[in-house]
């Protein structure tokens, strides 16, 4: 993101007042009750070292002590949510070599794309996939070795480790390309609350959040669930994907706004997911700005804030922190931050009892 963009965040919000959230801070002592600074939500699983979205990546976040696992949830021919970041497969399995002929252009999102589409499959060929690390500095080497999984198996995986960890280990879906699939007559979230509610875990105080960049799935599934739902918010400039299909028009600089954070809590909108660089911007090579004041608004109107996306590899760490991952994290921590998503949920958990 350029300079100008980042430095166009200070006219939306005021720079945050609290002088304990100084970046320039050290990385932070323990706190002194044992209590945990905020919830840790291991991105698509332990993803820094496992390919992401994986029972081998899964399994490793809950032993690491993470307090959700997130899946992203697309759909499948015969209308079976899988967990992949999108319905692109190219870019996390091995899909090309399996089916070389399947290849398609569509428009997802607003975008035309060429791919592999999870929506061309059914189940039965996507379980003939094997998923594979997405990044390139990562460890490759469980590449081929892991199977694409559903929803059911992610619920199955938290459900059943967390009862061997002796703790609850909760889900966070995300609802990926909503209204795209819902064009193709695939409402995506009518079968995850089934999927939940297979699992008994559709109740208030179940331990699952819902999560989407598109307020009109997340209302959709404010009509029929009680489950929290966070309403995810990524690059300002931009207008959320449903707004292809709908006449809101507000892109996420709007959605950001007091009044409409208001409107959003008055709507049932739990929490608001922030992408971390509109709370602590940094300049093209990692330095760091002063943070905004974007959580406090939100919690000013009673909502709860969690921030995607962290992670402590060297390629990814902003520069700004000096190489020390558990840095970033306090200053998040001194930000009043509720949960964090993160590919090293390892790192995230211990930084939790720092302050």
């Amino acid at each position: 993101m350029k300079i100008a963009l980042l430095m166009s965040l200070f006219s939306l919000t005021a720079l945050a007042a609290d002088p304990h959230a100084s970046l320039k801070s050290n990385s932070g002592v323990p706190s002194k009750t044992g209590e945990r600074c905020f919830k840790v939500v291991a991105h698509r699983g332990a993803s820094s070292k496992f390919p992401e979205h994986t029972k081998a990546a899964y399994e490793a976040a809950i032993d690491m002590g993470a307090d959700y696992i997130e899946p992203d949830l697309v759909m499948t021919k015969d209308n079976v949510l899988i967990a992949r970041h999108e319905s692109m497969l190219s870019y996390s399995t091995d899909v090309e070599q399996k089916f070389p002929t399947r290849k398609a252009t569509k428009t997802v999102d607003g975008q035309k794309v060429t791919d592999w589409f999870s929506e061309d499959f059914t189940l039965a060929e996507i379980k003939t996939l094997k998923a594979r690390q997405t990044r390139g500095f990562r460890n490759q080497s469980h590449n081929g070795k892991e199977d694409i999984l559903t929803f059911a198996e992610v619920i199955e995986i938290a459900q059943k480790k967390g009862k061997e960890v002796g703790r609850v280990v909760g889900v966070f879906p995300e609802t990926k390309s909503a209204a795209y699939f819902r064009s193709i007559k695939k409402p995506m979230e009518d079968i995850l609350l089934a999927d939940l509610k297979k699992y008994g875990w559709d109740k208030k105080d179940s331990p699952v959040i819902i999560q989407s960049f598109e307020l009109s799935s997340l209302k959709r599934i404010k009509e029929k669930s009680a489950l929290p739902l966070v309403f995810l918010v990524g690059d300002l400039k931009f207008k959320p994907a449903d707004a292809e299909f709908s006449k809101d028009k507000r892109t996420y600089a709007d959605f950001v706004k007091p009044r409409e954070m208001k409107k959003l809590k008055k709507e049932g909108i739990y929490a608001m997911g922030f992408w971390k660089g509109l709370i602590v911007p940094t300049t093209p090579s990692g330095e760091l700005f002063e943070p905004t004041a974007l959580i406090a608004d939100a919690k000013q109107e009673g909502l709860k804030v969690f921030v995607y996306s962290f992670a402590s590899d060297k390629e990814i760490l902003p520069q700004g922190y000096n190489n020390d991952p558990v840095r970033e994290y306090v200053n998040f921590c001194r930000l009043r931050v509720d949960g964090v998503f993160t590919d090293s949920p390892d790192d995230a958990v211990k930084a939790s009892f720092f302050r």
